[in-house]
């Protein structure tokens, strides 16, 4: 089964508001694009706190030494983005820009099960890590596993529809 994060119809978590700028309703966002600016190319966010969303177009963005900086329609004031601290800014699946054969966004791979090649469980991918030479799949299961994402030597299969990345992978290991 294709896991919800993956459906064209779902929102997939592109960043966090992580803290307000100034007085006049901007907030700092952590972004989990990369690069980290692509995040400014969606017009409208869903911002998601406590199980609500509420859309908020994009007013004006801008990367302000380390930080990236938002206005967002709505939010004028300081009270205002402060409400705003620790909201998921979500983006639907269906915006984003279609993806090559064999690539895939990371929250597509977030939430499907590992089996090896014999079929062995190995768990779910819980989340991925960035290490620089290759990412690398972070995999919960009896215990948690890190697999690099290296196509073809470890990661053999991913299928989205049944919701499974097949390995060659060691259970071991």
């Amino acid at each position: 089964m294709r896991p919800d994060n993956a459906s064209d119809d779902e929102y997939i978590i592109l960043g966090e508001v992580v803290g307000v700028h100034g007085v006049r309703g901007e907030v700092k966002v952590h972004s989990s694009t990369r690069p980290r600016e692509n995040l400014f190319d969606y017009a409208v966010w869903t911002l998601r706190t406590n199980g609500s969303q509420q859309d908020h177009a994009l007013l004006a963005s801008r990367v302000q030494g380390r930080n990236l900086v938002a206005r967002l329609e709505g939010i004028t004031d300081r009270d205002a983005a402060a409400a705003l601290k620790g909201s998921r800014i979500l983006v639907r699946r269906s915006a984003l820009p279609a993806t090559a054969p064999g690539e895939y966004y990371w929250a597509e791979l977030t939430g499907l099960a590992v089996r090896t090649l014999d079929g062995q469980d190995l768990g779910h991918v819980s989340g991925l890590l960035e290490t620089g030479a290759n990412d690398v799949l972070v995999v919960q299961g009896d215990r948690e596993r890190l697999i690099p994402y290296v196509f073809e030597q470890y990661v053999v299969s991913v299928d989205l529809a049944a919701g499974v990345i097949q390995v060659d992978w060691d259970p071991e290991f």
